[in-house]
């Protein structure tokens, strides 16, 4: 009788490939198979009929992977696999813009003007460093522009620390003219002829008339000075000089040298004292080069050359700032200044203390003329008592 051998199939399982990626916005997808169970050193290959499908996508989810087919060897048991795409990570950011209405934007910045010059400084250097453009403007400037704020407040010195700065252009203007042409000057330099330089005005917080004038000077006011009034006296002529608030007490000074001692005066609104300066120094320096060209000489000395009388100057400022043109100014020359610590009190006595008021003026105006011997000098006694100042009063330099 004849016998039979049996082989049964062995059994095996497969299982369908997993993967798992990010979101790319591409299509992805996973293939292939393993299989566990086989004998006698098979892989997955023999199993010839074993195909996968699915396992393939585009956004991010999870695809199922699936296995199926038969063998003549082995029984199958099928595992499903599955691509898993992950949520790529991104950062939304809102957009951000910057627009001034295609117009060039030339900053103003507006300060006291003690906190300016004397608290950053350095950032005033940084602005001349870097060639910015734009306009400071220092508030309440003077040592006694500003009632009873004192030491911490009262500027006498920003404007020879912006002198420093080589392309700082400084002025110290009165009147609302001499602002207005000023900002032109500065708009056409910065904006129009593209110059690299910036620009810091001193202004004042008192309430006061400001003149008419039908025939502005504006290149004058530029430059630095400009002749603003006349007075008339037969016995002496002065040129009286002066500069932000202080001009005012030059002008009633003015009147007080006319109507009390005959004495007849020229005067000279001073807008810039470093542009002044700065403008001698070039021509200075173009004639030391050029020996054998006719000398240019400096706005300062074509103003007051052929004037008659000695020369006061009076400013809310150290007397450094108005005496640093005494080099060009072609006449004897006395100035009058704020240098010591800020005060506080009224602007009257302020004024008084720091020896800058109408009444100091035309005492140092009525000392020069009889320095020079056209006065009397017993009228300059005279002068101070009529004013009621005490030749013993503190010295405001060391007080």
């Amino acid at each position: 009788m004849d016998g039979t051998l049996t082989i049964d199939k062995a059994s095996a399982t497969v299982t369908a490939n997993s993967d798992t990626t990010t979101y790319n916005g591409g299509s992805q997808n996973v293939s292939g198979f393993t299989a566990t169970g086989l004998v006698g050193g098979e892989n997955a290959s023999v199993l010839a009929d074993v195909t996968t499908t699915g396992g393939s996508g585009t956004d991010a989810g999870t695809y199922t992977h699936t296995a199926s087919g038969t063998d003549g060897n082995y029984d199958l048991t099928f595992v499903d696999g599955a691509l898993t795409i992950d949520k790529a990570t991104a950062t939304v950011t809102a957009n951000s813009d910057n627009s001034n209405n295609n117009v060039t934007l030339l900053p103003f910045y507006v300060y006291y003007s003690m906190f300016g010059f004397q608290r950053i400084g350095d950032l005033a250097w940084a602005a001349g460093d870097l060639q910015a453009r734009g306009f400071m403007v220092g508030g309440t400037a003077g040592r006694t522009t500003l009632n009873g704020e004192g030491l911490q407040h009262q500027d006498g010195h920003s404007l020879i620390q912006a002198s420093t700065i080589p392309n700082c252009r400084s002025y110290d203007p009165t009147y609302a003219h001499e602002v207005a042409v000023i900002l032109q000057d500065g708009l056409k330099r910065m904006f129009s002829d593209k110059e690299n330089c910036f620009y810091y005005l001193t202004v004042m917080n008192e309430n006061y008339e400001h003149p008419a004038l039908e025939n502005v000077p504006t290149d004058d006011i530029v430059k630095g000075m400009y002749l603003l009034n006349e007075t008339q006296g037969d016995k002496g002529r002065v040129q009286l000089m002066g500069s932000g608030t202080i001009l005012r007490e030059v002008e009633a000074a003015a009147e007080l040298l006319a109507n009390d001692w005959g004495i007849g005066a020229d005067i000279w609104s001073v807008t810039s004292f470093n542009e002044l300066r700065r403008e001698a120094l070039l021509l200075e320096r173009e004639g030391f080069l050029n020996p054998d060209a006719e000398a240019n000489k400096p706005h300062v000395t074509k103003c007051l050359e052929g004037r008659d009388g000695p020369v006061i100057a009076s400013t809310d400022y150290m007397k450094l700032y108005a005496d640093q043109v005494r080099a060009w100014v072609p006449s004897e020359y006395t100035v009058l200044g704020t240098d010591g610590f800020g005060r506080s009190d009224t602007r009257e006595k302020l004024r008084y203390f720091f020896e800058v008021d109408r009444y100091f003026v035309t005492v140092a105006a009525l000392r020069a003329l009889a320095d020079r011997g056209e006065l009397d000098r017993k009228h300059v006694g005279e002068a101070l008592k009529k004013y009621g100042i005490d030749a013993s009063k503190p010295n405001p330099l060391t007080s």
